[in-house]
């Protein structure tokens, strides 16, 4: 039956997969979220965080494997022996490179150690020219320095810090602005970098007119933590970023299906915007 399934899916374009996940019923995941909470204070109390030293240890355990081919691909600390492509993060990465003359400088805020990074190279790297920069937490970026760093990918503690080296022709958020305490906010800031290309993966939205803060909670089997985390309303998530930039293109996620979280159906998006002329 694997092998089946296996060949099935070389078979299928992953638009097919992707629209089969946008009409499947919902899995019930609610566990790994708790509480409906009114402010950022209030949810924070209950949570361990994000600068925990454990998770920063199983992030670089797991992608030095992946960087010395020991294993193919990581995603939040975890391996997999076969790479779960966001097909739609690698067009718009693709795209913008083209338009560039085949030159891709990726400004990725809250990248981690470079998930993202040895996620797509194998279909970036025959680019003209390729840099990508990842502006992380100040134990990541050390780590990332000593561990990873090479002359594609580079790490930084600040967005500033990275725009006085180089010039991004795509700022990637990937995973973090539901992590934010504020991210309309930083909305506003990333809209008035002014950078060609805005691309969105995997941020988390909830069915219904009301935005939702939770809190998630992270297996204990993947590493022990929690954090605040929104579900945005769509419509009004895309309509502050549409003020200055056009919208390319939305897709679902490729590997995360939609779940019902307290109660409410979820979906995990991307977006591609375009700086509007």
């Amino acid at each position: 039956m694997a092998k089946v399934k296996d060949l099935l899916k070389t078979l299928i374009p992953p638009i097919i997969i992707s629209a089969f996940r946008l009409f499947k019923k919902p899995t019930k995941t609610q566990e790994m979220w708790s509480g409906e909470y009114t402010s950022w204070s209030d949810a924070q109390i209950r949570c361990t965080g994000y600068d925990s030293e454990v998770i920063l240890e199983k992030c670089m355990s797991a992608l030095l494997k992946v960087k010395k081919g020991e294993a193919r691909y990581e995603r939040d600390s975890v391996l997999f022996d076969e790479i779960q492509y966001s097909w739609g993060l690698l067009v718009g990465l693709q795209k913008a490179a083209i338009e560039n003359d085949g030159k891709l400088c990726v400004l990725d805020f809250g990248g981690s150690l470079g998930s993202s990074y040895f996620q797509n190279k194998d279909f970036l790297n025959s680019l003209k020219e390729l840099q990508w920069c990842i502006v992380e937490q100040p134990h990541f970026v050390e780590c990332g320095k000593k561990y990873f760093e090479d002359d594609k990918l580079r790490f930084y503690g600040t967005i500033e810090a990275c725009l006085i080296k180089h010039r991004p022709n795509v700022l990637l958020l990937s995973g973090v602005l539901q992590y934010l305490e504020k991210p309309y906010e930083w909305i506003e800031k990333f809209i008035g970098l002014g950078i060609t290309y805005i691309i969105i993966d995997r941020a988390s939205f909830v069915e219904g007119e009301k935005e939702m803060l939770t809190v998630q909670n992270v297996p204990e089997s993947i590493y022990p933590a929690s954090y605040p985390a929104w579900f945005f309303n769509y419509k009004h998530f895309v309509q502050q970023l549409i003020k200055s930039y056009d919208l390319i293109l939305d897709f679902e996620n490729g590997f995360t299906s939609r779940s019902v979280v307290m109660g409410k159906i979820c979906s995990w998006r991307g977006i591609i915007l375009k700086k509007s002329k």
